[in-house]
C-alpha cells in the first residue's frame, strides 16, 4: 500500500491495476483517483503553477465522464477496461507529481527540479493522450454529445502548451547567481534572497526551517544510496536555507520549534527516555543495529546480520519462520533515527554501538557536501559570532539559538563554530541572567562538546567552573541538565576528569541535580558521575558524597524508569570494584535490593549490570555476600538466562558468578572435614 510519508520526492511508485479486478471497483478507483487530483486546485503550488493547473483542469473534465459512464453503469469491454487501467495508472503519477509540487517543505528543491518537473508534466499529458486514443468510445452506449466532448478533451491534452514557466526560469537564474556567489565565499545580496524565498511563499523563520528539516532528511536518504547523485545539491541547497535562516529572520517564534538532540521537552527525548535498550538490539546478534532493517513479517533485524541469514541458505524470518523473499527488506528510518539519538544522548560511542558513519548521514560527516554549503555555512557561523559579540539582548538569543541548532547536525558545523570563536563567546553568555539565552547557550555548548576540539578550548578558556555553576544555579532546570550533559562529555578526556574530580563541588552538584531534577537531568548528572569514576583518583570522593547512598535509594524507588535504573546499577558496579566501595554498599543494605532488581527487570542491561555488581562485591564482599546470594534461589534464574542470551562479558560473568555460588556450596558442605580458607584464595582462579 502506498504510504505518503516514506515516499521520496520525485519517485512514482504507481501500481498497474490487477488484471483481475471487476471493471466496476476499477471504475470507482479511478473516480476515487480524479477527485483526489481535482482537489490539489485548491493548494498553494509554487513552481509550475500553469502546468499543474492545465493537469487538474484536463483531468476534472475527464472525470465528468467517468462519472456519466458509472451513473448509466453501462457495460464495459475488455479493451474499455485496459484504456481505463492505463489511465488510472498515469494518474496516479499525476498525484505523485501535484503532492510534490504542493509541498510546503519542499519548495527549494521543486525550484531547483522546475525544468526536469516541467518534462514530466509534458510525458504525463502525453500518457494521457495515448490512453485517451486507444480508447473504444463506439464499444460503449453514450451518447454522441459525450463523445465528441471525449474527443475535445483529447485535442486539449494533446495540444496543451505545457513548458517552463518563465517565472520560474527569472527565479531559477537569480537562485544560480547567489549559489555561485556563496561558492566563491561572497555574502550574496540580501535583497535577492528575499526575492526567492517571497517567490517560494517562505516569509518566515519557521517555513525556513521546514526547509530546511526536509533536506536534511533527503540527505540521510541519499547518504543511504550507493550513487549518491544528488548528495551535491542536496547538500549546497541546505547550505543556501540555512544561511538564510541565520541572515534574513531577526525573530525565531522558539516555542513552535522543538530541538530534537538537546531539547529535554522533545517527544523524542520521551521515547528515547522510556524505551527499553534492548527493543534496539538485534534479535540475530543481539547488537545495538547499525542499520535496521523490516521484513515483511513485521520483525526488525539488523541489515549485516539478517543479509548474512539469508546468504546462508535460510529463506525465513528467524523470529516467525515465516517464508520471506530476501529481497524485500525496507530500511526503517524510525528505529534508525531513535537508535541515534539513544547514542547521543547516552553518551555511547559510535564504535561501541554500532552507530557508525553510514548512520545517520548529516550527524557524522566533517564536510559540507559541496563548495557552496561549505562556503554558506562559514559565512553563516561569522555572522552568528558578531551578533553573539556585539548584537543586542534579542539579536543574542536569536544568535544562540542558531548556533544551537547548527552544533547539533553535524560535525562540519561544529569545526566551523569552533573555529569561528564561538566557545567564549557561548561561555560569556551563559553568565547572563537571561534564561532564553542561558539555555541555548549552555545547549549548544553541549553539543560542541561532542566534537574532540571544543574540550581544550573550553577549558583553557575558564568553562569548567561556569559549567558548574550554571549545572547548580542555572535559571531554568534546562539548562542545569545541558550543562550536566556536557560535564559527561568532558569526562571523556582522562586529564579533565581528574581536573573536574578535584573541585570540590562538582560531584555534591551532580548528586544534586539527581535529587532534584527531571528524568533527563536525573540521567545526565549520573552518567556524568559515571564519567568521573573512570578516573581511579574520584572513587573515593565520590564515596565521601554520599553518592551509594543515593542510588541505593533511586533503586528502591519503583517510579523510577529503566535507564536511571541501569546507570544507578552502572555506577554502583564501578564502585564495587574497589573494597572500599563494595563495603559502602553493602552498609547501606543495598544487597537485598540489588537481588530485588535482577527479580523483577526485564531489562537486559540492568541484569548484565547487577551481575557485575554482585561479582566485584562477591569478590570484595567476602563470604558474608556470598551466603546471602546462596540463600536467594530466585538469583539464578537470571543468572542462567544471561548465560544463553547475554553478551559475550555479561555470559563470561554471569558464569563466574555461578561457578562461584557453587563452590560455596560445596565447601560449605565439606568444611567440617577440610581447614578454613580466606575467601579471597577461593575464587582467585576465576580472575
Amino acid at each position: 500500500m502506498y504510504d505518503a510519508n516514506t515516499r521520496r520526492i520525485l519517485t512514482f511508485p504507481a501500481i498497474r491495476p490487477c488484471e483481475s479486478v471487476s471493471p466496476a471497483t476499477l471504475l470507482t478507483s479511478l473516480i476515487t483517483l480524479s477527485e483526489t487530483i481535482c482537489s490539489f486546485k485548491l493548494k498553494p503550488l509554487y513552481t509550475n503553477a500553469k502546468n499543474a493547473k492545465d493537469s487538474i483542469r484536463l483531468v476534472g473534465n475527464i472525470l465528468v465522464f467517468l462519472e456519466e459512464i458509472r451513473r448509466d453503469e453501462l457495460v464495459l469491454s475488455c479493451e474499455m477496461v485496459l484504456s481505463l487501467s492505463e489511465l488510472h495508472f498515469v494518474f496516479q503519477k499525476l498525484r505523485f507529481l501535484l503532492e510534490d509540487c504542493t509541498r510546503s517543505d519542499a519548495r527549494v528543491l521543486m525550484l531547483v527540479r522546475s525544468q526536469k518537473v516541467s518534462n514530466l508534466f509534458r510525458a504525463i499529458f502525453r500518457s494521457i493522450t495515448v490512453a485517451l486514443d486507444a480508447m473504444p468510445l463506439d464499444s460503449i452506449d453514450i451518447s454522441y454529445e459525450l463523445k465528441e466532448v471525449m474527443g475535445l478533451i483529447n485535442n486539449q491534452a494533446f495540444n496543451s502548451k505545457l513548458g517552463f514557466r518563465p517565472e520560474d526560469e527569472r527565479v531559477l537564474e537569480k537562485f544560480r547567481s547567489v549559489l555561485d556567489q556563496l561558492e566563491h565565499q561572497m555574502n550574496p545580496d540580501r535583497k535577492n534572497l528575499k526575492r526567492i524565498l517571497d517567490y517560494l511563499g517562505i516569509w518566515g523563520w519557521v517555513e525556513c526551517n521546514n526547509e530546511i528539516k526536509f533536506l536534511d532528511s533527503e540527505i540521510e536518504l541519499e547518504r543511504s544510496n550507493t550513487k549518491n547523485s544528488d548528495l551535491g545539491i542536496l547538500s549546497t541547497l541546505m547550505g543556501f536555507m540555512v544561511y538564510s535562516r541565520c541572515t534574513l529572520f531577526t525573530t525565531v517564534d522558539s516555542d513552535a520549534v522543538t530541538v530534537s538532540g538537546d531539547h529535554g521537552s522533545d517527544s523524542c527525548q520521551h521515547v528515547i527516555t522510556s524505551l527499553n535498550v534492548d527493543d534496539l538490539r538485534c534479535p540475530i546478534s543481539l547488537e545495538i543495529m547499525l542499520d535496521p532493517v523490516t521484513l515483511t513479517t513485521g520483525h526488525t533485524y539488523d541489515r549485516s546480520s539478517i543479509e548474512k541469514w539469508f546468504v546462508s541458505g535460510n529463506l525465513t524470518c528467524p523470529k516467525t519462520g515465516e517464508k520471506v523473499i530476501s529481497g524485500n527488506i525496507v530500511s526503517n528510518l524510525c528505529i534508525k533515527n531513535i537508535i541515534k539519538e539513544y547514542c547521543l544522548e547516552n553518551g555511547i560511542s559510535m564504535a561501541e554501538s554500532g552507530c557508525s558513519n553510514r548512520g545517520r548521514g548529516n550527524t557524522h560527516t566533517s564536510t559540507g557536501g559541496s563548495v557552496a554549503a561549505e562556503a554558506a555555512i562559514r559565512l553563516a557561523v561569522d555572522y552568528l559570532v558578531d551578533r553573539l559579540v556585539f548584537g543586542t539582548i534579542d539579536a543574542k538569543h536569536k544568535a544562540t539559538y542558531e548556533v544551537r541548532l547548527l552544533s547539533k547536525t553535524s560535525i562540519f558545523n561544529r569545526a566551523c563554530l569552533v573555529e569561528a570563536g564561538v566557545v567564549p563567546s557561548l561561555l560569556d553568555l551563559i553568565c547572563l541572567k537571561n534564561p532564553r539565552i542561558q539555555e541555548n547557550a549552555i545547549a549548544a555548548l553541549l553539543n560542541l562538546s561532542k566534537y574532540s576540539k571544543t574540550k581544550k578550548v573550553l577549558v583553557e578558556n575558564g568553562g569548567l567552573e561556569l559549567i558548574l555553576e550554571v549545572a547548580q544555579n542555572g535559571l531554568k532546570m534546562e539548562a542545569r541538565q545541558h550543562a550536566a550533559g556536557t560535564l559527561f562529555y568532558l569526562t571523556s578526556v582522562d586529564e579533565y576528569r581528574d581536573i573536574i574530580g578535584k573541585i570540590p563541588r562538582s560531584i555534591p552538584v551532580l548528586m544534586e541535580l539527581v535529587l532534584e531534577g527531571t528524568e533527563r537531568c536525573k540521567k545526565n548528572a549520573l552518567v556524568a558521575i559515571f564519567g568521573l569514576l573512570k578516573y581511579p583518583e574520584n572513587h573515593w570522593k565520590a564515596l565521601a558524597a554520599g553518592v551509594v547512598p543515593l542510588l541505593v535509594d533511586l533503586l528502591r524507588s519503583s517510579s523510577q524508569c529503566e535507564d536511571i535504573l541501569v546507570d544507578s546499577l552502572a555506577i554502583l558496579a564501578t564502585l564495587a570494584e574497589k573494597p572500599d566501595g563494595t563495603m559502602s554498599i553493602v552498609s547501606c543494605g543495598a544487597l537485598h535490593v540489588i537481588l530485588d532488581v535482577v527479580g523483577s527487570t526485564t531489562s537486559r542491561a540492568s541484569k548484565e549490570y547487577c551481575v557485575a555488581l554482585l561479582l566485584a562485591m562477591c569478590k570484595n564482599g567476602g563470604a558474608d555476600v556470598v551466603r546471602v546470594l546462596v540463600s536467594n534461589s530466585s538469583i539464578m534464574g537470571p543468572l542462567y538466562s544471561l548465560l544463553t542470551e547475554g553478551g559475550s562479558r555479561a555470559s563470561k560473568k554471569a558464569s563466574s558468578l555461578i561457578r562461584i555460588l557453587h563452590d560455596f556450596n560445596e565447601k560449605n558442605a565439606s568444611s567440617a572435614t577440610r581447614r578454613p580458607v580466606h575467601f579471597q584464595e577461593q575464587f582467585v582462579d576465576v580472575w
